[in-house]
């Protein structure tokens, strides 16, 4: 059985009788099983999966009603809550604890008949973005598994590019779903701030973060996003979005259209291969009869500092429950004080949890909040105001995903400094609220390298059209494994 196709592909071998979704949940298991020891994928498996599919077998035989998922196996990002499944955030703080009610995109997810094949490692609460702050152990890139994968989502598109599921959901704060689909060769999604919504989704920055679809194609994305999208009484942040049909229309092409390469993504620091990659892309989409011209976004040099004092200041608030009295571990009060026994109980977080909750301290504290916090929010002010502006002129923007190749696990991880500033193409996105997407585009060295697309507020569609269209001109080799 072929497990290397896309979501729709699937879709239609079920519907057409060619596949049962038991026979390829069963066979997906077993690819996990197979392989997962090697990448480390997975933190936890669902046993339940394949009576699931089989279930679902027994309604489409029965011509009963079937969702649109027809028992697509999917992963699911491990902070995103599953009513009665265990959601650790990759942290042993919250090793034991059990969701107690279902995210609000799962909820939809299941009244589609997807089925959920198992909760996929991240960095540690999100907070990371090579997975190699999991309290769990790192994952693994397929394509090589001496380098990262990616992350903060690294499970995600680790088991998508692996053929462990047909799909998956992760969270982007500043790139975690689009830089590993970059450093693993995978679709990832980063839709409208609002677009979907949030209820369920472990906080790390709410004001920033996005749920998102991490695929094999850029229609596997569209038809999660129809699935997933839209206003929800839950997430008062939600967008009513009309019931759009992001697979319409996909496939119209984009002729005509403006696009503005970014300048400061493209220049000081961005690997060879990254560049000629990226200039390769702008050549065929100015083929497909778009308009490329450079455009110049000033602030984009301050955006990842911007970026991680908001986060570290939002996460250190979000992360302020985790005192062990209301969530936690088996730890006894007795023998201490207040304090001391949260400052104890604080010990199982990781050092990248520890580093930014520390910092998101002290940003906002008295008489460091003007000189730090508030400067990160002018920045953001500044730095939406530029891409408005920009948008005015061109419909959408491009830059790589990441201006570097994947690098090997362990290389970067005593370097904080230069880890974040693989951010500095991703972070615009989650800072302006903007929509962007990340496509398979070319390797080098047998390691991928993912082209980026930007588009305006409420524009995914036009976005998916651009990113369909690209995908179309590129032929890549499939995972090494």
């Amino acid at each position: 059985m072929n497990l290397k196709i896309s979501a729709l592909e699937y879709i239609q071998e079920v519907k057409n009788g060619n596949i049962s979704a038991e026979d390829f949940v069963a066979k997906t298991i077993e690819q996990i099983k197979h392989i997962d020891d090697k990448l480390h994928a997975f933190l936890s498996v669902n046993d339940s999966a394949v009576d699931q599919a089989r279930e679902i077998d027994k309604k489409i035989k029965s011509g009963n009603k079937v969702g649109d998922c027809f028992g697509m196996p999917i992963s699911i990002k491990d902070n995103l809550c599953i009513k009665g499944n265990k959601t650790t955030c990759a942290s042993k703080m919250l090793e034991n604890f059990v969701a107690p009610y279902d995210a609000t995109v799962i909820t939809k997810l299941k009244q589609q008949d997807a089925i959920f094949v198992g909760n996929v490692n991240m960095d540690e609460f999100a907070m990371g973005l090579t997975t190699e702050f999991s309290a769990y152990g790192p994952s693994k890139n397929p394509w090589n598994t001496e380098y990262v994968p990616g992350g903060s989502s690294g499970g995600s598109a680790v088991s998508v590019s692996a053929f462990e599921c047909v799909a998956s959901l992760g969270s982007d704060t500043g790139g975690s779903v689009r830089n590993p689909a970059s450093f693993c060769s995978t679709v990832g999604y980063k839709p409208t701030y609002g677009l979907i919504s949030r209820f369920g989704l472990i906080s790390y920055a709410n004001s920033i973060e996005q749920i998102g679809p991490l695929t094999r194609t850029v229609k596997d994305s569209a038809f999660l996003l129809n699935l997933i999208s839209g206003i929800d009484p839950n997430d008062n942040t939600t967008i009513d979005n009309g019931d759009e049909d992001y697979l319409s229309g996909i496939d119209t092409g984009i002729e005509g259209k403006k696009i503005g390469i970014i300048k400061e993504m493209i220049g000081e620091g961005i690997d060879p291969a990254v560049l000629s990659a990226t200039k390769e892309a702008i050549s065929k989409l100015e083929k497909l009869g778009a308009v490329c011209e450079e455009v110049s976004l000033d602030m984009v040099k301050y955006s990842v500092a911007a970026y991680y004092t908001i986060t570290a200041t939002e996460a250190g608030s979000n992360l302020a429950r985790y005192d062990n009295l209301r969530y936690g571990y088996d730890f006894s009060v007795e023998g201490y004080e207040f304090n001391s026994y949260i400052s104890k109980a604080r010990r199982k977080f990781g050092p990248e949890v520890t580093r930014r909750m520390i910092l998101g301290g002290f940003v906002p504290s008295a008489g460091h909040a003007g000189k730090y916090f508030l400067k990160a929010l002018k920045v953001k002010n500044k730095l939406t105001k530029e891409v408005n502006e920009a948008f005015k002129k061109f419909d959408l923007l491009i830059a790589p995903t990441v201006p570097i190749l994947p690098f090997k696990i362990g290389e970067k991880i005593d370097d904080p400094v230069s880890l974040f500033l693989v951010d500095i193409n991703t972070v615009t996105a989650n800072l302006t609220g903007k929509p962007a997407i990340s496509i398979p585009f070319s390797h080098s060295n047998g390691l991928p390298i993912g082209i980026q697309l930007l588009a305006d507020s409420n524009q995914d569609k036009l976005l998916l059209r651009a990113a369909y269209a690209l995908e179309q001109t590129v032929t890549l080799p499939g995972v090494p494994i």
